[in-house]
């Protein structure tokens, strides 16, 4: 115990040198730690952002009749505003005891309305007026608290209406319901995968960190030895060093949580926003990582110790002398194969939990790309003569001693690999969650749908909507057999541009009747109608109209939202009288100035003006299913995230790695070497590790990705633009790091670096 404390003490003795040493050393472990806590933050934080979708869910009940404790609710699905998504219900109290939802206080009547503080914002800001017409005029009476909000950024509201009917909505008597979705075993290994790649650069950064100041350590510990230690005591007191930088990294980086707790409420990322109070680690998890920062730190050190002979009189290290061998980097990679063999087309059909073997397997797989970057390393730089001056210095370091640069850009270089393997796999599931729309973009860019009230005003307004350029419509009803009045027939009415947009016409008139046959017979309860059929039309059946001897059969085809109607009647506002229907469903298609980036914010207000429950889409070839979007999504958030830790990281393991040969920088340039040598001598150290790194890196992203797509029956494909973006983003981290390295090496070498004691 005495060594450990003595251990101790001399990693944050020595004065300001010491001090920074050690800081240094806290700060590059820190970063590392914060993300492992954010790590495990991030599922409480998720399962609490559940709950509370839970606790507002609506569940229909059936036979509940109306009572003083019932309630009519609508939920608005489709709401937006921009490319954010909107939480809209509508609501209507049967009774004083009517259940609140959560975060509310009192029950909006109709013509009141309960928003959210985002929304609050939005509607006094010089944007208020792209959304306040979908309120009807409504009055703001309350806010809603965060026990109804999916996050602190979530734009909600609860809107009072007297419209809802109970043939139509829902009649609840609480709020809450469990989601019993789940996850399909593709996006499960999606996310098994991720945490794997997410998380291993921040293991690798840790490990790196802890071995910041390794010659100032070998260097007292001769001191040591020179005043009579022996070589356990010396390597007790290492491990002393190791456990108070890890120490000072836990207090560092609980403090880089605590702060960016407070940040993240700050943000939205695609429409996800979290509470501070959300990001709370899971005490076993904090346990786990406040245990393992440490034994990591004493093992990376102990084994590290392994290449140095500390004598009384110096330190001799063995590692320059012996080339690195090949034949155990290479078992790593292949132990992965050999865990994830057994699993090859079995991914999608197991019921078996093996998250674990399939973790277990990446994790070997790019464990193969750091075990074997310092022998490539090695290997290259062994054979390079010759050169430019800068160069000459950069190579010579670099066959010295090229496991520091190794452990650089192993976190980069894991990264990558882990990133390239994902967009391979990404891109070769996204099938499973792609459906083709059918829609053409070409002829209308927006769809409006209204069903639930009268909608033939609708394309009157939508035509008053500045920024559209053309609005074609279709209105439709039900029809039924005279002397059948069980059987019904689809009724659509538009003019001619509109029946364009659903059926194949050669020509057409006002007052023309067209008959769309999917084939012959019946469809269901359906039937499609003939000339001469005489039907009931309008709410109550009681208009009678006799499909003329004119009416033609034609050919039907999707409309621009790719939806086939198929059969049924199609017929011009001149060959039936329209003012004795009743509610009539519209569907709209609009253009839309390509240039107005506010229009469809104004379609949406136009739409709510008459349907408050309008449907309001843009249209779009592809839909994807919104779990594997948010996946996908979660990955290129923790790419970027993790890519900027570890390049923080390596910024301040580059300071250090100058701090300790500042006394040798200085001397070069006192003896006459320009500073600008040094400095590209700098570069070239930097960039001969990342380029060979970044190509280890492809090789084993490549390798992983390939094993990946053999988990789920997929034929091999290779993304080549998204290989030289992931390659890209990781260069550009380590040229930024570079760079800013540049001005303290500046600093660095001034004749006052001389001084020694």
């Amino acid at each position: 115990m005495g060594d450990l404390l003595l251990g101790t003490r001399m990693a944050i003795a020595g004065g300001r040198d010491g001090w920074t040493r050690a800081l240094l050393a806290a700060v590059a472990m820190g970063i590392g730690v914060a993300a492992l806590l954010i790590a495990a933050a991030v599922p409480g934080a998720l399962d609490a952002r559940q709950d509370r979708l839970d606790a507002r869910r609506t569940a229909s009940i059936a036979n509940v009749p109306a009572a003083d404790n019932t309630l009519l609710a609508a939920a608005l699905f489709d709401a937006a505003f921009r490319d954010q998504a909107v939480y809209a219900m509508l609501l209507r109290p049967e009774g004083p005891r009517a259940p609140l939802p959560p975060g509310v206080t009192r029950l909006p009547q109709p013509g009141e309305v309960v928003v959210s503080p985002a929304l609050r914002d939005l509607l006094a800001s010089k944007d208020g007026h792209l959304f306040a017409p979908r309120l009807g005029g409504a009055r703001v009476i309350g806010t809603i608290g965060p026990a109804g909000l999916a996050g602190p950024r979530e734009l909600a509201y609860y809107l009072g209406t007297d419209q809802l009917q109970p043939d139509h909505d829902q009649r609840i008597t609480a709020f809450g319901d469990v989601s019993t979705a789940e996850f399909s075993p593709v996006l499960a290994l999606l996310i098994v995968v991720i945490s794997v790649v997410l998380l291993l650069p921040i293991a690798v950064l840790i490990g790196a960190a802890v071995r910041f100041g390794g010659e100032r350590r070998d260097r007292r510990l001769a001191a040591l030895r020179l005043v009579g230690a022996d070589q356990r005591m010396t390597r007790r007191v290492a491990a002393g060093e190791a456990l108070a930088t890890a120490l000072l990294s836990l207090v560092a980086g609980a403090a880089f949580f605590l702060l960016g707790r407070h940040v993240v409420p700050l943000f939205t990322l695609w429409d996800i926003s979290l509470n501070a109070g959300d990001l709370r680690p899971s005490p076993l998890l904090a346990l786990a990582v406040a245990l393992a920062v440490p034994a990591l730190a004493v093992v990376v050190t102990m084994v590290a110790m392994r290449g140095v002979v500390i004598e009384p009189l110096g330190v001799t290290r063995r590692a320059g002398a012996t080339r690195r061998r090949l034949w155990w980097r290479l078992i790593l990679p292949l132990l992965g194969l050999a865990v994830l063999y057994p699993l090859f087309g079995d991914v999608r059909s197991s019921t078996v939990d093996n998250r674990y073997q399939i973790a277990a397997g990446a994790i070997l797989l790019l464990f193969g790309a750091v075990a074997l970057l310092p022998w490539v390393i090695d290997l290259v730089v062994r054979r390079i003569r010759g050169g430019a001056v800068p160069w000459q210095l950069a190579i010579r370091r670099l066959q010295q001693d090229s496991a520091t640069s190794a452990r650089m850009v192993n976190g980069v270089a894991v990264a990558v690999a882990g990133t390239i393997g994902l967009q391979m796999l990404f891109a070769g599931v996204e099938g499973d969650f792609r459906t083709e729309t059918g829609a053409d973009t070409s002829r209308a860019d927006i769809i409006v749908r209204s069903g639930s009230v009268d909608g033939r005003e609708l394309p009157q307004r939508l035509r008053a909507v500045p920024g559209i350029a053309a609005v074609n419509s279709i209105l439709g009803t039900t029809g039924a057999l005279a002397d059948q009045p069980d059987r019904f027939t689809f009724l659509f009415v538009a003019d001619c541009a509109g029946l364009a947009e659903a059926l194949v016409l050669e020509r057409c008139a006002d007052g023309d009747v067209f008959v769309a046959k999917p084939g012959a017979g019946a469809h269901g309860e359906f039937y499609v109608a003939a000339p001469g059929d005489r039907l009931l039309l309008g709410t109550d059946k009681q208009l009678a109209w006799t499909v003329p001897a004119s009416a033609r059969e034609v050919s039907s085809r999707r409309d621009p939202g790719g939806f086939d109607r198929g059969m049924g009647l199609f017929v011009t506002p001149g060959a039936v009288d329209m003012s004795r229907f009743g509610p009539l469903e519209a569907w709209a298609w609009l253009r839309t100035d390509p240039g107005d980036r506010d229009a469809l914010e104004r379609v949406r207000n136009a739409a709510a003006t008459v349907d408050q429950r309008a449907f309001v889409d843009r249209l779009s070839r592809v839909d994807e299913a919104n779990r594997f979007v948010n996946v996908r999504r979660a990955l290129y958030i923790g790419a970027v995230v993790t890519l900027l830790l570890v390049g923080a990281s390596l910024l301040v393991g580059l300071l250090e790695h100058l701090r300790e040969r500042r006394r040798l920088l200085a001397i070069l340039v006192a003896m006459g070497t320009r500073r600008g040598t040094l400095m590209w001598s700098v570069v070239w150290q930097t960039v001969v590790p990342v380029v060979l790194g970044l190509a280890l890196a492809v090789g084993f992203g490549l390798a992983l990705g390939a094993v990946l797509l053999r988990l789920v029956t997929v034929p091999i494909s290779v993304s080549w633009p998204v290989v030289g973006l992931s390659v890209a983003l990781a260069a550009a981290v380590m040229a930024l790091v570079t760079l800013l390295s540049l001005p303290p090496l500046w600093r660095l070498t001034r004749p006052d670096g001389l001084r020694t004691e």
